[in-house]
């Protein structure tokens, strides 16, 4: 797996996951309902729990991905995110992801490209303000169809104006790869997320971080 750098002139990030964190203590709470005996590695089956009840439309998704009903989950996404009553909900930040895109910043255009609706991208990013790093934002609702097609990526880089093929997706999910891949562009999959190597690997990730803020000693300290 290898990344072709010269190929790449924008970056297209996904949000759950990839910039927005998991509650670790909330997490080890829950682990406690996992046991041992039943699970392999209660701490991580906790995590993965977690990110359900937090992301439940990239779980979705992700679902849709492995049992190949990629419409008909996002028709119910979509409904969802229309319905849904707003909500005050407090995020937490991949640690280091501020200083990361901090430094990729004015290197590179920069889109969110998110199956989350509006409401929620827009209160993580303002939490944390990070909306001035970014060029572009697409939601789950912003293209006709949203991930794994690849129509948001195909509108983030229309909307900055850079061809799709010259753009690196960079997403937990192979929901994230998949639409990567499938609008032309180069991907990285990173594991702070919901995913796991194998099967980020499975759907064609270029390369595999530990975590999101390891793009910078790909990006900038190659």
């Amino acid at each position: 797996m290898s990344l072709d750098l010269n190929r790449i002139k924008a970056l297209c990030f996904d949000v759950d996951g990839t910039l927005s964190d998991t509650d670790d203590l909330y997490t080890q709470k829950v682990s406690r309902f996992f046991p041992r005996l039943v699970f392999k590695d209660p701490e991580h089956t906790a995590r993965r729990f977690v990110m359900w009840v937090e992301a439940p439309g990239n779980a979705l998704l992700g679902l849709a991905d492995t049992l190949g009903i990629d419409d008909e989950m996002i028709a119910v996404i979509n409904w969802q995110s229309r319905h849904r009553k707003l909500s005050s909900k407090k995020f937490l930040l991949v640690p280091g992801v501020d200083e990361m895109l901090k430094q990729l910043h004015g290197r590179y255009p920069m889109s969110i490209v998110s199956a989350r609706d509006e409401h929620g991208t827009m209160a993580f990013l303002a939490q944390f303000d990070l909306a001035k790093y970014f060029d572009v934002i697409v939601t789950g609702l912003s293209a006709e169809h949203t991930k794994p097609y690849p129509d948001p990526i195909l509108l983030a880089a229309q909307k900055m104006n850079v061809a799709p093929k010259n753009c690196l997706m960079i997403g937990d999910t192979t929901v994230d790869m998949r639409a990567g891949k499938s609008a032309g562009a180069q991907t990285v999959g990173v594991l702070c997320g919901f995913g796991e190597e194998p099967e980020l690997r499975k759907m064609g990730a270029d390369v595999i971080l530990e975590d999101t803020t390891k793009l910078v000693e790909i990006l900038i300290n190659h």
